[in-house]
């Protein structure tokens, strides 16, 4: 009566509500909509509530069809959240069996739509999982299991909610990739393991010495173990079918931990069938299958044969009314085609199955079944009832109408199952494209943010390498407009002195012009005066001539009267002398005008001579001004430059400090640590670094000798040269520091503390040098010869380090090989020979199984022997190869010598493989007789699979790639690791057949004899397992003293000889 009570109160009158508004004028289909929603609701209320009883198969079925009805778990997730999850346990509890149904008979859409709740899930089960008892723990478990399940379902979409698969399916699923097949078992694993973990949690909150599971608290907590069952049969059996596929692609060595879980599953899971299947809740509902008695044999493939894939088998029972009458009701939604329609008389029967009836008159009469009293609820129910009929009979004409349409639809659903399993098959594809697309992407992702990473650095690399180009094209167009200007002024230089030359010579023409002209004045003022000279001379003596003529005139004039005569003659004489005089005049003045032109000759002659010679030495001055200027320009270029080739030379030592001081921060950055480097590459370090140290020496020199008066040109390549030694030793040095460290990582302490001290000294004075070669002054100064003996130091260190080998002659280490060889032909045929003996033997002396188990191990090691020998032979033709194609005009021996790292690996390999074969003769030698251990025969096989590896290594790390005799070693190595791989197979079938078994009948004993055997047994595994961890720790010693005695063997340890 309060499940009643509860029930009507969670959902209040909800279907007069319902059918009043059908009545309505709404759309038929918000009305059909708003009903489902409804309708799933109230079914939900009901199914997940607060009362400790199992969920009614009823309401869980239309949660289910629900589903399916809207293709997807919406509607559900609305109701859902409203629920007090988080404040209930029980509710939680039924929450999770009500979910764990819909994944698995759901809608496929109900994973897709329910991931979304993934975080609320598992905040959820964290929160349960602080409770340690009750159904907290338990909620904790189970929500854990359903997030797995949807995890798992996401991951691997091919597999249905109900896990069924055929086996083309379950091949499908691993796209036949025995990688997605590894994977996959292993999802599958812990998909189990938190099934096995429901299992025992709900198994240990129940007191299994009472019969809960009669009760209704206790068949709450059972019944969701039923969906658990029907989950673990199928993943038990496509585990053991993956691990059978997986056996038959991968060594069984790798497949190790795969088995060990599956034991440990198997004996739970097999327990907990066997607990489940005596429960009197479970024999009415489920049969139980029982798991076979031992797992199966995974390294025998034809125990797949063997395997029986657990059925779970639900009884098909008579349904129950609350499953008739719910059908009824969700038949609007879904209708069955292969039903036929029943009456609707049938379904009174089962109402009145259902409720019961205690009189003819009254059918819905609950008086007497639950003691109440006819109330309002009676008369709503019977109005309901009547309601119900109506419906029915509603439903009635709907079915007689959909049998008339099923035929039609069944064509067309036919139709539609072929395109949708057409399409599945598209989209199982695409899907399983995707994820392969989805793994390149990552990848790509992964190579893109490592390109990235590198093009970050390779940016700033280039940045700094296009400033040091920008600075260099810089100095560059300096230096080529300077010689462009030195040209340009050389240029005018010349035309200015062939100007000068010009002028110098007009100047000459000029001055001989005046020098002629001053010679012909002079001549000319010479003639003039001696003319002048003799014109006053005649002048003087026509004056004393007249003087006298007047003297003579005055003694005529006297006498005149004395002669007439005589003065006629004297008038005519007087004429005479005076035409004379204005001939002398006329002359005089002929020669003045000429004596005057030859004057003002001069005097223009004069003024454009000075002319000239002012503006020959205005030009010469501009011309003296110009050159003046160019000097003064080319000086200040030059300073220029020289100041920018120092900065230059500044700037790469500033960078080179940068360099090593960023080695030696590397020194202590905590993931150098895990750096390593080899004696070797570090001495070659050292040995570039000291010859670059000579090229820095030289290159300075060079500078310093241009820098005191050389071309510009000279000057330039100086620099240059000394900027690339610069940073090249900075490089080396700085090379030759992390190498340092990184080889200290490789050997003894107290070497690795002198090494790491003599390369930061390295360090520090190279910082010092460097510091010195930044000022001008000091630069002259450098001494390099603290940073050569640093690094002297350094190399002395390296070579000490250096494996010292066998330290045999010439002729010993190539006779050495020869010698290892054929003694390991010689051990491997000795073998051969000893098991053909101990077969002999054991024939005639052993029986039956005994006889059977000694043939098939004897025989498998023969094979290996067989095997091993083919190896050896085939090494031998490669090396042979080996020796032929690298010696050149060299000898073998010569050849060894000169390889001598490898030629000691070589001598290794081949005692190893010797002595391997040696020991596994006597350890099956001891089997046989039965004295020995099975273990003792497999441990020796792995160790000669382990020594030809080696030898297979040795051989081939210097062959061509191309050479025939390599792929005849390869193919041998393969024979030999499946000849070891039969006789371990051999071994461990023997060691079954031989070892007897325990048949573990307890049927006799009681509770307190099982439980005393139990705790015997707990002890005896925990002493095995206390014996088993010491013994892993002794071997882990046991191969870290082999390492260290094979390092010593090797030249690794061996310790400076100077040190105490």
């Amino acid at each position: 009566m309060d499940r009643v009570k509860s029930s009507m109160q969670q959902v209040p009158n909800p279907i007069p509500k319902a059918l009043i508004r059908r009545t309505g004028g709404a759309n038929s289909l918000e009305l059909e909509k708003e009903n489902f929603e409804r309708g799933q609701a109230v079914s939900i209320n009901k199914a997940i509530n607060t009362q400790e009883v199992v969920v009614k198969e009823k309401h869980a079925r239309t949660c289910i069809l629900g589903t399916h009805h809207e293709k997807g778990a919406h509607t559900f997730w609305a109701a859902v959240n409203r629920l007090p999850l988080s404040s209930n346990a029980v509710l939680c509890w039924k929450f999770c069996h009500v979910f764990h149904k819909l994944l698995r008979d759901g809608h496929p859409n109900v994973i897709k739509d329910s991931m979304r709740n993934k975080a609320d899930l598992s905040d959820m089960s964290r929160m349960w999982g602080h409770l340690s008892e009750g159904y907290g723990k338990l909620c904790s478990i189970y929500l854990k299991l359903l997030i797995t399940k949807m995890e798992f379902h996401i991951k691997n979409p091919r597999f249905p909610g109900n896990l069924q698969m055929s086996n083309r399916q379950l091949d499908e699923a691993g796209e036949n990739d025995v990688n997605n097949f590894f994977q996959l078992t292993v999802e599958m694993f812990d998909y189990l393991e938190c099934e096995l973990n429901l299992f025992l949690g709900v198994f240990s909150s129940l007191d299994m010495s009472r019969s809960v599971s009669v009760t209704a608290a206790g068949q709450c907590r059972l019944a969701p173990l039923i969906q658990v069952i029907l989950d673990s049969s199928h993943l038990y059996d496509y585990t053991v079918k993956l691990l059978f596929k997986l056996h038959s692609c991968l060594p069984a060595d790798t497949l190790q931990g795969h088995r060990d879980r599956f034991q440990e599953q198997f004996k739970k899971l097999k327990s907990l069938f066997y607990r489940s299947s005596n429960l009197q809740y479970f024999k009415r509902l489920i049969q139980i299958p029982q798991l076979p008695e031992n797992p199966p044999n995974f390294l025998r493939a034809s125990a797949l044969s063997e395997h029986i894939s657990p059925v779970v088998v639900i009884p098909a029972e008579s349904s129950s009314p609350e499953t008739e009458h719910m059908v009824d009701l969700v038949t609007e939604d879904l209708v069955d085609t292969d039903i036929p329609v029943q009456p609707a008389t049938v379904v009174e029967p089962r109402f009145d199955d259902l409720f019961g009836t205690s009189a003819a008159t009254d059918p819905f009469n609950f008086n007497n079944q639950n003691g109440m009293r006819k109330d309002d609820k009676d008369r709503l129910i019977e109005q309901l009832t009547r309601e119900i009929q109506a419906l029915r009979e509603e439903l009635e004409s709907f079915r007689l109408e959909s049998g008339r349409l099923c035929q039609a639809l069944r064509g067309r659903v036919n139709e539609l199952e072929a395109e949708l399993a057409e399409q599945s098959h598209l989209r199982m594809q695409a899907l399983g494209e995707s994820e392969f697309l989805r793994a390149e992407l990552d990848d790509l992702r992964r190579v893109k943010e490592d390109t990235e990473k590198e093009q970050r650095s390779l940016t700033e690399i280039e940045r700094k390498a296009v400033a040091n180009e920008q600075r260099y094209v810089k100095l560059k167009e300096k230096y080529t407009e300077l010689v462009q200007s030195h040209a340009d002024l050389l240029r005018k230089n010349a035309e200015v002195t062939r100007q000068m030359t010009v002028a110098r010579a007009a100047q000459d023409e000029v001055d001989s012009v005046r020098r002629e002209m001053q010679e012909k004045v002079k001549a000319a003022q010479e003639a003039a005066e001696r003319r002048e000279q003799e014109q006053v001379e005649q002048l003087q003596e026509l004056q004393r001539e007249l003087i006298s003529s007047r003297v003579e005139l005055d003694t005529l004039k006297s006498t005149m009267a004395s002669s007439q005569q005589s003065s006629e003659e004297l008038s005519s004489q007087l004429s005479t002398v005076e035409s004379e005089k204005v001939e002398l005049a006329g002359s005089l003045l002929k020669k003045e005008e000429e004596l005057a032109g030859l004057g003002e000759e001069l005097d223009r002659v004069q003024s454009s001579l000075a002319s000239e010679r002012e503006s020959g030495v205005k030009t010469a001055e501009a011309l003296q001004n110009q050159l003046n200027e160019k000097e003064s320009r080319e000086q200040a270029l030059e300073s220029q430059l020289v100041a920018a080739r120092w900065s230059t030379l500044q700037g790469a030592v500033e960078e080179a400090e940068r360099i090593v001081q960023d080695s030696l921060a590397q020194l202590d950055d905590p993931a150098h640590i895990s750096c390593t480097s080899s004696a070797d590459y570090l001495a070659s370090r050292c040995q570039a670094s000291l010859d670059c140290m000579d090229r820095l020496h030289s290159a300075r020199d060079g500078y310093l000798a241009d820098n005191t008066g050389q071309k510009v040109a000279v000057q330039s390549d100086s620099v240059s040269e000394l900027v690339r030694a610069v940073t090249h030793l900075a490089h080396l040095v700085g090379d030759t520091i992390v190498q340092g460290s990184a080889t200290s990582h490789m050997v003894p302490v107290e070497q690795a503390d002198a090494l790491s001290d003599s390369v930061k000294a390295c360090g520090a004075e190279a910082l010092a040098l460097l510091g010195q070669m930044k000022e001008q002054e000091s630069l002259a100064t450098a001494d390099s010869a603290t940073l050569r003996a640093a690094l002297d130091g350094i190399l002395a260190t390296a070579e000490k380090l250096r494996p010292r080998g066998l330290e045999l002659q010439q002729g010993e280490l190539g006779d050495l090989v020869e010698q290892e060889m054929a003694a390991t032909s010689a051990a491997v045929e000795s073998a051969a020979a000893r098991i053909e003996d101990m077969l002999d033997k054991s024939r005639a002396v052993d029986t039956g199984v005994k006889m059977e188990v000694n043939e098939r191990i004897l025989a498998s090691c023969t094979d290996l022997m067989q095997a091993i020998k083919e190896l050896v032979l085939s090494s031998k033709d490669l090396q042979r190869d080996i020796v032929d194609s690298g010696r050149g005009a060299a000898s073998m021996k010569e050849f060894y010598v000169k390889n001598s790292r490898w030629t000691e690996g070589l001598i290794s390999a081949s005692k190893a493989v010797g002595w391997g074969a040696t020991v596994l003769v006597d350890a099956a030698d001891l089997v046989v007789q039965g004295k020995g251990k099975y273990e003792e025969l497999m441990v020796c096989s792995h160790e000669i699979a382990a020594s030809t590896a080696q030898l297979v290594a040795a051989s081939k790390v210097k062959a061509d790639k191309d050479n025939a005799n390599l792929g005849r070693l390869k193919l041998a190595s393969k024979g030999v690791t499946q000849a070891t791989a039969g006789v371990v197979a051999s071994t461990k079938s023997g060691k079954s057949q031989i070892e007897e078994k325990d048949t573990m009948d307890f049927s006799s004993m009681t509770l307190t004899q099982i439980k005393r055997q139990e705790m015997d047994s707990q002890v005896s595994v925990l002493e095995l397992e206390t014996k088993l961890q010491k013994e892993r720790e002794r071997l882990g010693e046991l191969r870290k003293k082999h390492y260290e005695l094979a390092g010593v063997a090797e030249g690794w340890g061996e310790e400076d000889e100077g040190t105490g």
